[in-house]
């Protein structure tokens, strides 16, 4: 596409295309200084760069031509929104904007200015006119995984097309029943604005695409337990955020082709960073593009992230929904089983979050655990506490980090995490 013709779908999306250029500009700088400046990069990462420097143009014609061929685009924030049951109704799935500081201003109208940088950011995309994917969405489906998020819906909702599900607080069987419920309507919710009938064969084809998506993503992780680690933490960071954006087909192809770079490169014993650097696992809140700070921030300090634990991580790739399925009725049973399955922070108790993080430590074999949550993000920071304690049983140092989408902090939080990083070696 040229640049008038983006400019062109911009307008008809009604961006404001000034604060739209200034965006882009920004964060093309942002993305070449913390990706591109990047040495001993893998040639299959091309793709990802490409696909980035394109999330605002190509991939968004990709979905106006969806919608003039009859598909419906639905828009999430949230690992709990089965994007099966979406592909299973002919529908486009996608994540939309939420990880840069845009039209806070403006969202702060609407919320509490002691809002968490998530919240606010993806109301500002909105109410700033900055995101095409929040503009292209026929439907936006919400979650109530913490409290920030249910009342920011409320008001979010005069502004969308919104419904909202409810996730259940608890794991039992009547929290079960309850997301049954939810997942049902969910599925009624995408029939009626489709106008397509979700049947046994269509489901079962679009847990197969998801399914594929996963295993290339667990193939990923599974390689990052080498040392040398083959691929920095940032990369894979990338990797995980655009499949929220990227076409599942496509992007499956593209991740298995770099996974077989990266076994390659493992043969080799190559790696981004000498043999012995600290491994470090990040856990906690998850980072939407472009959030890169922390991440930058701790490879420029003699590390390398490993692994991450986090909904733009671990917590979307560790479990697959069940193929043995064979009628509708237990397809959706296995998709109720699979989401629950995810140790999201809003649950209580949540001990399976604290056995996953100190799984992943063990299996990416890594030497410390970084903490990060987002200001005025309770469930997370909450969760932090326990997880330290949990780590501590077996003698895995932690740093906990509480940060905004903002630069202001870079250079305290360097010094904290370079210190963490001597006391490691």
């Amino acid at each position: 596409m040229t640049t008038n013709a983006h400019q062109a779908m911009w307008e008809q999306l009604n961006l404001d295309i000034p604060a739209h250029d200034g965006l882009l500009a920004v964060l093309g700088k942002f993305y070449g200084d913390i990706y591109l400046s990047q040495s001993g990069r893998l040639k299959g990462m091309e793709y990802l760069d490409f696909v980035l420097s394109e999330v605002h143009g190509l991939r968004i014609k990709e979905l106006q031509d969806a919608k003039a061929s009859g598909r419906k685009i639905v828009g999430t924030f949230c690992v709990f929104v089965p994007e099966e049951l979406t592909l299973a109704a002919d529908a486009v799935h996608v994540g939309l904007c939420s990880g840069a500081e845009a039209g806070f201003a403006e969202a702060e109208q609407l919320v509490p200015r002691n809002t968490c940088a998530l919240i606010k950011s993806f109301i500002g995309f909105k109410l700033a006119r900055l995101c095409p994917f929040t503009e292209s969405c026929d439907l936006v489906i919400g979650e109530t995984t913490c409290d920030g998020k249910k009342k920011a819906y409320e008001a979010f909702a005069e502004h969308v097309p919104l419904e909202v599900l409810e996730v259940p607080q608890r794991k039992t069987a009547a929290d079960r029943l309850l997301w049954k419920s939810e997942v049902l309507r969910y599925k009624q919710l995408l029939e009626e604005l489709t106008g397509n009938q979700i049947t046994a064969e269509k489901l079962q084809a679009a847990i197969q695409t998801v399914n594929a998506k996963r295993r290339a993503l667990q193939r990923l992780n599974a390689l990052r337990q080498a040392d040398p680690a083959p691929i920095s933490g940032r990369d894979a960071l990338l990797i995980n955020q655009v499949a929220f954006y990227d076409d599942p087909i496509r992007f499956t192809a593209s991740i298995n082709a770099l996974c077989d770079q990266i076994g390659e490169r493992v043969g080799k014993k190559e790696g981004v960073a000498p043999a012995g650097t600290p491994r470090l696992l990040l856990s906690g809140c998850p980072m939407a593009v472009p959030n890169w700070k922390l991440p930058y921030i701790v490879e420029s300090s003699g590390a390398v992230i490993v692994g991450e634990e986090s909904c733009i991580g671990s917590r979307n790739t560790r479990d697959l929904v069940s193929e043995e399925a064979a009628t509708l009725d237990e397809m959706i049973d296995a998709l109720v089983d699979r989401y629950l399955k995810i140790d999201c922070a809003c649950f209580t108790p949540n001990q399976e979050r604290q056995d996953n993080v100190r799984a992943m430590v063990k299996d990416l074999q890594a030497d410390g655990v970084i903490h990060y949550s987002l200001l005025f993000c309770q469930p997370y920071e909450y969760e932090a506490i326990k997880i330290e304690k949990t780590l501590s049983q077996d003698g895995t140092p932690m740093l906990s980090i509480a940060t905004d989408y903002s630069m202001e902090d870079v250079e305290q939080l360097k010094t904290r995490v370079e210190a963490f990083v001597e006391m490691i070696k």
